[in-house]
C-alpha cells in the first residue's frame, strides 16, 4: 500500500525539519514517490531549505520564504541525546549534570519544537486532514520511569510532550482538524541512538526504514481525538 494512502489526498505537501538526519532522511525518501516532500536541515544540500530549529530567526526567515505554501504533513525529525565531540553523553547520576550541556539538550528536544510548532502550525492545511508531528521518546513518560538516569534528555521530551499537548488544545478551538502529536519511534539504528543498542533484541532494533513505515502508518491513522498525545510505533500511546 502506498504511504498514507488512506487518510490524505493524492500528491499531498509535507514538510520535514532535520531531513539529513537518520530518522529525517528516512521519512524523505519514504514519502518522495508519494507527495512534494521539501526538507529543511542546518546545514542544508541539495534542493533542501535552511532551518536552525535552535534559532529562532533562523525559523522566521524560513517562514518568511515559505509565506503562503501550505503542508498536510510537518515532521520535526530533530533530536539531540549524545554529541561526542562535546563530550555530551545521558547523565548515570545527578553529579554528572552540567547546565550548559543540560542547556542544549532542552534547546534541541524542547525549544526547538516549540519554535517550530509558532512559526509553522499557520502552514497547515485547514480544509482537510493535516497532522504536525514530532518525534519524542518513551523515555520523556514520567509516569514510566523506572531506571532514572538520562536526566536532560527525560526532562527534555518530558517538555516537548507538554508544549506538543499545549499546542493541539489551543489549536483545536479554531482548526479542528489539525493534529498534533509526538511519536516515539522506537529504537532506531542512528546516530542518536548507535551507542546504546547493544542490549536492545534484534527484533526490537529498528532500521530507519522500518521505523519510518511504522510511523506513518500512525499518522495514517491518527484523528482529531488523538491530538496532543505521544504515540509509539505500533500506535499505542505512550502515558504522559
Amino acid at each position: 500500500m502506498s504511504v498514507l494512502a488512506n487518510s490524505f489526498p493524492s500528491h499531498f505537501r509535507a514538510l520535514v525539519f532535520g531531513a539529513r538526519g537518520g530518522l529525517g532522511a528516512a521519512f524523505m525518501e519514504a514519502l518522495a514517490p508519494r507527495c512534494h516532500v521539501q526538507g529543511v536541515a542546518r546545514n542544508p544540500t541539495g534542493n533542501m531549505l535552511k532551518g536552525d530549529i535552535c534559532e529562532e530567526a533562523s525559523l522566521a526567515a524560513l517562514a518568511e520564504q515559505l509565506k503562503g505554501e501550505r503542508f498536510h504533513l510537518i515532521i520535526n525529525a530533530t533530536g539531540l541525546l549524545h554529541d561526542a565531540r562535546a563530550d555530551l553523553q545521558p547523565e548515570k547520576a545527578l553529579k554528572q549534570l552540567d547546565a550548559d550541556k543540560m542547556a542544549r539538550v532542552l534547546a534541541v528536544n524542547a525549544i526547538g519544537p516549540a519554535m517550530v510548532l509558532k512559526y509553522f502550525l499557520p502552514f497547515l492545511v485547514r480544509e482537510e486532514k493535516s497532522v504536525m508531528a514530532h518525534l519524542s521518546a518513551r523515555v520523556g513518560s514520567i509516569s514510566d520511569n523506572r531506571m532514572g538516569g538520562w536526566t536532560s534528555y527525560r526532562a527534555a521530551k518530558a517538555a516537548q510532550n507538554m508544549i506538543v499537548k499545549n499546542a493541539a488544545i489551543e489549536t483545536a478551538r479554531r482548526d479542528k482538524q489539525k493534529i498534533i502529536i509526538g511519536l516515539h519511534p522506537g529504537t532506531v539504528e542512528t546516530d542518536l541512538s548507535a551507542p546504546f543498542c547493544g542490549g536492545v533484541e534484534a527484533a526490537k532494533l529498528f532500521t530507519p526504514a522500518q521505523s519510518v513505515a511504522y510511523l506513518l502508518a500512525v499518522i495514517d491513522a491518527a484523528t482529531p481525538q488523538d491530538s496532543g498525545q505521544v504515540l509509539a510505533w505500533d500506535g499505542r500511546p505512550i502515558p504522559a
